[in-house]
Parts: C-alpha cells; sequence; structure tokens
C-alpha cells in the first residue's frame, strides 16, 4: 500500500507492506537492491498521514469518487472522446482516436502525440499522451485537483475539440 492514494501523497513515493516475515525479508533484499530510501521528509509525513485520524479518508474517497462521475460524463459529452470509469488510482485514460486525423489552423492532428502538444497550445491544457502506457489514440488526465480546476480543463479540452474538423 502507499500514502499517494489514500492520503492524496503523489510523488512522494512512499509505501508500505505487511505480511509473512519471510515475504517482507525477500522484498526487503529485492528492493534494497533496485530503489533508493525515500526523503525523511516524505518518512515524516507518511508516519503522520499513517497515524492521524482515519475519518479524513472516507471523506476524500467522496470527493475522489465525485470529481471521477464528473469527469468521466464531461469527457464522454466531447464528441471524439470516450471515456470509461476508472477501477483505481485518480486518473481517467480516455480514447480520443475520433479526434485524431482531423485539423485546426492548417495542424493536422495525427497522433495522440500530436493532440497533447496542441492541446497545450491551443487551450493551455497539459495531458500525458497514451503512447508512452503503450495505448496510442488514448490520453491521460489526473483528477487529483479541484472540481474548478478540473471543470475549468475539461471545458478548454471542449473547446479545443470543436475547432478539429
Amino acid at each position: 500500500n502507499g500514502a499517494s492514494k489514500a492520503y492524496s501523497m503523489t510523488g512522494w513515493r512512499i509505501g508500505i507492506a505487511c505480511g509473512d516475515a519471510k515475504v517482507i525479508k525477500a522484498m526487503t533484499n529485492m528492493q534494497s537492491q533496485s530503489t533508493s530510501n525515500p526523503a525523511s521528509i516524505s518518512q515524516a509525513a507518511a508516519e503522520k498521514a499513517f497515524n492521524m485520524d482515519q475519518s479524513i479518508v472516507g471523506e476524500m474517497l467522496k470527493a475522489f469518487d465525485e470529481r471521477r462521475q464528473w469527469i468521466v460524463k464531461a469527457l464522454n459529452d466531447i464528441e471524439g472522446v470516450s471515456c470509461n470509469d476508472p477501477e483505481g488510482a485518480f486518473y481517467v485514460f480516455p480514447n480520443i482516436s475520433g479526434l485524431l486525423g482531423k485539423s485546426a489552423g492548417g495542424k493536422r492532428i495525427e497522433t495522440d502525440m500530436d493532440f497533447a502538444a496542441w492541446l497545450l497550445e491551443e487551450a493551455m491544457v497539459a495531458v500525458v499522451p497514451g503512447t508512452p502506457f503503450g495505448a496510442p489514440g488514448y490520453m491521460r488526465l489526473s483528477y487529483a485537483t479541484s472540481m474548478e480546476n478540473i471543470q475549468k480543463g475539461v471545458g478548454r479540452i471542449a473547446e479545443a475539440a470543436k475547432k478539429l474538423s
């Protein structure tokens, strides 16, 4: 398990493992040869999170669920975009293949990589193309931010998509 999702500590790169002592020992041996230790500030923050009143986790999960439901519906409302409900984390991975092969302002958008670059320039929205994940024609968006930011970003994506023909 980790602190990233339960406590919104993305990027802190710290987790925990519980299990049989032999399994944990083997994991420790393997991990010690493949990664370095997390920063001391990350360890202190995670310790506080693990030991705090855990009722906040339920509140955070509810907020993430509301954001997830909103972003999936809003993305599905954009012509050329299809988004399934994610099964974990706080990312959506919509299929944008319906937007590819189109043009806007004399620029042809052939790939998800093209779309991500164009979207940043055109709408000032940063998305991660699916190609680096082995999924060309998709993009990854995080909903680990405020509902206001999500609505603003998806609104910009929707407006930009309307310019493609």
